[in-house]
């Protein structure tokens, strides 16, 4: 194959892989506690046909080589754990952390898992869970007659029930941070899996050993920038059609030397 038009091809394939990428994060600009990604390029193979730094004569050297490319690929999709913006619900269960830190939850395999989304809910065993149904670790029950709940930027949670002067701590909210939350797995649902890049969780009560505050009564809103998306997916369209463009001019040129020849 023409090397003019292998490039081309996969410079295509990239741009497309990127489109999807910018596709995902703009779905969920509205998904609470959620994380954009970025597509990371890197250029393939070089075809070395003059090695750099070759002698050319006994008192002399190649200042440069002759290498030839063969393209680029989407070596890797970069979650970006920025801050979301802060977003006031008023509503007592809905938790959102200022700062690092996630919330841990138990998988119906026993698998622990880790979000950002901290709008819980409860269940009909009273115990804070997330919207699908996953329980907050450590688990946390409320009082069946609990009137009202109280969650401290510690993660302390009071709840008062019906004929009590006073609310009782019944149990505190901790977080898990990571050395590299980037290596984190996304598996869906707003969550994320331990892996061998992200390093072990490292769990602590909210406000300490760099760990964020909690607010309750809101929600961190998806970290997406529109504009910027808007804006990435523009350039894709247009390197799109530069790579298509080369296609063409490949093409062309070959079609030029069948027909001279």
């Amino acid at each position: 194959m023409n090397q003019a038009l292998w490039v081309a091809k996969t410079g295509l394939d990239a741009q497309q892989m990127r489109l999807s990428v910018i596709s995902n994060n703009l779905a969920n600009v509205s998904t609470t506690g959620f994380k954009q990604s970025r597509a990371v390029f890197g250029d393939l193979m070089y075809q070395n046909l003059r090695q750099v730094g070759a002698q050319t004569s006994e008192d002399s050297r190649l200042p440069s080589g002759l290498m030839l490319g063969t393209g680029t690929r989407v070596i890797a999709t970069e979650k970006l754990h920025t801050q979301g913006n802060i977003e006031n619900t008023e509503k007592s269960l809905d938790v959102a952390i200022d700062g690092r830190g996630y919330f841990p939850v138990l998988l119906p395999d026993g698998t622990q898992a880790y979000t950002r989304d901290g709008s819980f809910m409860i269940s009909d065993q009273g115990q804070m869970v997330t919207a699908s149904g996953y329980t907050l670790q450590p688990g946390i029950t409320l009082p069946a007659d609990a009137q009202s709940v109280s969650i401290g930027q510690d993660g302390t949670i009071s709840a008062q029930a019906s004929g009590q002067s006073s609310p009782v701590v019944i149990g505190q909210i901790q977080l898990a941070n990571f050395v590299n939350p980037t290596g984190l797995q996304p598996i869906g649902e707003n969550l994320f899996v331990e892996s061998a890049a992200s390093g072990a969780a490292q769990e602590g009560s909210p406000g300490q050993t760099g760990l964020g505050r909690l607010l309750q009564g809101s929600l961190e809103s998806s970290n997406v920038n529109i504009v910027e998306e808007m804006v990435s997916m523009i350039e894709t369209q247009r390197a799109y059609e530069m790579n298509s463009k080369l296609i063409s001019t490949a093409d062309g040129m070959l079609q030029y030397l069948n027909n001279n020849t």
